[in-house]
């Protein structure tokens, strides 16, 4: 399935953040984007969870890029197969269908008001509040939490099983996806400076060196919300 990035703009850009590029593996491979990068992120233990609150990421699926919907529905958008919208419109969207889901690699449908679709921040924002996203001004945890580089797509069940869990406790239950989840938590982390435990670099390290030519996916939304969105 192609997942088309939504730009600040509420254009779409063509470049899926899940692509994958093939290539040889092995020991002599040379370290692709994603593996590299994990030796950019800061090693550093994790903070306490004391004083995080969903609210000090601002309301829930801000229209932060300013294109008359919101977040977690420009998300279904992208992800989604079959979309339909309520009243005729082409923002709320009423049902579509997950083909495969990412996290399962089953086919898993979207109905409005009773669905079995989550949308996951791949980076949790207690994971970012406890490595750095504690210290940050209100509007760049509003522009992480809605950024949709961080956000994707998926069956509830395993996402709920997820928590906060970084890398290094928690990866998708379906092996084929693991080299582009974990590649775009390193570009999330590397976007926005959260840093990562060295447990979590290990297993970053582990996963992406099975896939070695897997790149650092990319996202234009810039890491500061519009003034006019506030947290606490």
């Amino acid at each position: 399935m192609l997942a088309l990035v939504v730009t600040a703009t509420g254009a779409f850009t063509g470049c899926s953040p899940e692509e994958k590029t093939g290539g040889s593996s092995g020991p002599g491979a040379k370290a692709g984007p994603a593996l590299a990068a994990v030796d950019t992120l800061t090693v550093k233990g994790r903070a306490p969870k004391t004083g995080y609150d969903r609210d000090r990421f601002g309301s829930p699926w801000a229209d932060t890029d300013s294109n008359g919907c919101g977040t977690r529905d420009d998300i279904l958008r992208r992800d989604l197969d079959d979309v339909k919208y309520r009243d005729g419109g082409d923002c709320d969207v009423a049902s579509g269908k997950l083909s495969p889901d990412p996290y399962t690699g089953k086919e898993v449908t979207f109905v409005r008001g009773r669905s079995q679709v989550d949308i996951d921040h791949l980076v949790a924002l207690s994971d970012a509040w406890q490595k750095g996203a504690g210290k940050w001004e209100p509007s760049k945890r509003i522009a992480f939490a809605n950024d949709p580089l961080n956000l994707l797509a998926v069956d509830a069940g395993p996402n709920r099983g997820k928590g906060d869990g970084d890398t290094a406790t928690w990866l998708p239950p379906d092996k084929g996806y693991r080299c582009a989840y974990v590649a775009r938590q390193v570009a999330v982390k590397k976007k926005y400076g959260v840093w990562v435990t060295g447990a979590e670099r290990d297993a970053m390290k582990r996963v992406l060196s099975d896939c070695p030519d897997e790149k650092l996916p990319t996202g234009d939304s810039p890491t500061a919300a519009p003034g006019r969105f506030h947290a606490r």
